[in-house]
């Protein structure tokens, strides 16, 4: 695949995309298993003013690494690139220590001969890496000289994904049995591709005694307590594919536990909980800086007019309003996002909702009641995928078609979710995404990873969004190399080079605990054929740019303007 850098200012264009968008999906929660919920939770609207932006500029330098299919990609705001031999360095076992001393081991760590990528064809391998002798023996909790001990945990309350999968249909009901295939099959798929030095994932799976939805309303924070404790004590495990609530992941720090799959919390949260919070989930500050950038340069000022509202909204001035979710953290980065807007001259006012998906409908009335009264003519929307559910449909029936937002998370940007809002209202959505457009299901990474391992059956219709958590899990045990802790799990990850690949820009560093790291313009056509499940609604793209935090040129979307 051919990829040319933009002119020096962080836009990338792509020719072609990579496989699929395998989106950053929702994972399912719920009685789910795995780590399938981090996405679906929560997205937020706006940015935490500890993040400082780098991992966003992280393109700004304008250097090329490698993308895996013989492309170039603008280098992103993380540490130096690792050699073939990951942190220790061709011919020795050696890796950088907690205090950043070589802790030397017996084994041996060399390049791979004639081969430069650990998996050939994966945008997002690791440089091959070929080891022998000793990997150190038990170098860490969850890791001994044959296995790392990886925990799921189950939770058996109502979902996201349930509520979708009521809405859209059985495609996308995954129940535990089927996540927990999905995970122990692309566990023997990282253990098979990936190197671990000798040694394997080992999946295990327990019933937890947290609820999710407590969770991620910010409640539950002694089941969630109780259930790390389990993971950290009883089952002894290195990292957990379900770290997927706020109260969950900092408990399993506590157990200094690595945790994979936090929703969408601020840039600060992650460094405050180093090296043990990682996720697919962009971090809250980074995600909302960049719509906020975004609308900044294609909305702004406010008074411009509103062309691509509907009804009698259309082309009057614009006047904005934004909608998060009331969770604390989540609220905190709502002020920091009004303060970036309005610092640059573009007035905002914030509304919120409760994460309860018994009276979403009633809010959503409720609020569409309040937009509309007060003029609002643009809405930016940090919503779970089924808040807009109840929104667009209240928008219709209200008669009342603002602009539509969307900021690329919490699988609003996905095919098969947008399909499943009013299409009168979401014809008028414009916004971004950082997955690179969309393919069938069956040519997905993670779809075609498991069935490798089991042509015989099907995975969970998720399967995407847990190859990519887990993806980031086998990324950062090879980059490790044989030493393998929370510590050198970090310094591999920083050490990862940066690559494009169906998930975005992926690359991280000492402020970059998530992924990814830019975005493109998506619009969305309710009348185009999505070539994910071919059925009819569909996001297109304006360009082949792609775009970094500071780097979205001014000027209106590119947006075909809605009729009507």
């Amino acid at each position: 695949m051919a990829m040319a850098n933009g002119a020096g200012n962080g836009v990338t264009s792509v020719d072609r995309p990579y496989y699929s968008t395998g989106q950053r999906l929702l994972r399912g929660y719920g009685p789910v298993a795995a780590l399938v919920l981090v996405i679906v939770l929560i997205a937020v609207t706006v940015p935490s003013k500890a993040h400082k932006a780098n991992n966003a500029a992280a393109v700004n330098a304008g250097e090329s690494v490698d993308t895996g299919e013989g492309g170039t990609q603008a280098a992103g705001a993380t540490g130096p690139a690792a050699g073939p031999a990951a942190n220790g360095g061709p011919g020795t076992g050696g890796q950088a220590g907690t205090a950043g001393k070589t802790v030397n081991l017996p084994g041996k760590t060399t390049a791979c001969n004639g081969q430069a990528l650990q998996v050939p064809g994966d945008p997002y391998s690791p440089p091959c890496i070929q080891f022998t002798g000793d990997n150190g023996g038990n170098t860490s909790k969850g890791v001994t000289k044959d296995s790392i001990t990886v925990a799921v945990r189950l939770t058996a309350d109502q979902s996201f994904q349930q509520t979708l999968a009521q809405l859209a249909g059985a495609q996308l009901r995954d129940t535990n049995d089927d996540n927990v295939r999905t995970i122990q099959a692309l566990a023997q798929y990282f253990n098979t591709h990936y190197q671990f030095y000798g040694r394997k994932l080992v999946i295990k799976t327990y019933n937890g005694q947290g609820s999710l939805a407590n969770e991620l309303q910010g409640n539950g924070q002694a089941a969630a307590q109780a259930d790390a404790v389990q993971v950290g004590k009883q089952i002894n495990a290195f990292v957990d594919l379900t770290g997927e609530s706020e109260p969950y992941a900092t408990a399993l720090k506590n157990q200094q536990v690595i945790a994979l799959g936090d929703p969408y919390m601020p840039g600060y949260w992650h460094q405050d909980h180093a090296p043990y919070a990682w996720s697919l989930a962009t971090d809250g500050t980074h995600l909302a800086t960049s719509v906020a950038d975004y609308a900044v340069q294609k909305l702004c000022p406010p008074g411009t007019p509103a062309s691509y509202a509907g009804g009698d909204l259309k082309n009057k001035p614009r006047k904005f309003a934004g909608i998060a979710p009331a969770n604390e953290l989540y609220q905190v980065s709502a002020t920091v996002f009004k303060q970036y807007m309005e610092a640059r001259g573009c007035a905002v006012d914030n509304y919120s909702y409760t994460l309860d998906l018994g009276t979403e409908s009633q809010q959503a009335q409720n609020l569409v009641s309040q937009l509309k009264a007060k003029g609002y003519t643009t809405i930016l929307c940090g919503c779970d995928p089924i808040f807009p559910v109840y929104l667009t449909g209240q928008e219709s029936s209200q008669n009342y078609i603002p602009e539509f937002v969307e900021i690329g998370a919490a699988l609003v940007d996905q095919d098969y979710v947008g399909q499943l809002y009013n299409q009168q209202a979401y014809a008028h959505a414009i916004g971004i995404s950082p997955n690179l457009a969309a393919v069938p299901y069956t040519q997905t990474l993670g779809y075609k990873a498991y069935k490798t391992v089991s042509p015989n059956t099907e995975p969970a219709f998720f399967v995407d969004i847990i190859y990519g958590q887990m993806a980031m899990m086998a990324l950062g045990i090879q980059m490790a190399g044989p030493n393998l802790t929370p510590q050198t799990y970090q310094q591999g990850m920083f050490n990862f080079p940066p690559k494009l690949g169906p998930y975005g820009l992926w690359g991280f560093g000492k402020d970059q605990y998530t992924v990814p790291n830019d975005f493109r313009e998506v619009c969305w056509s309710p009348g185009t054929v999505s070539s994910f499940n071919s059925k009819q609604g569909a996001y297109i793209q304006t360009s082949k740019d792609r775009w970094t935090i500071g780097n979205v040129p001014k000027g209106p979307p590119g947006c075909p303007i809605p009729q009507g």
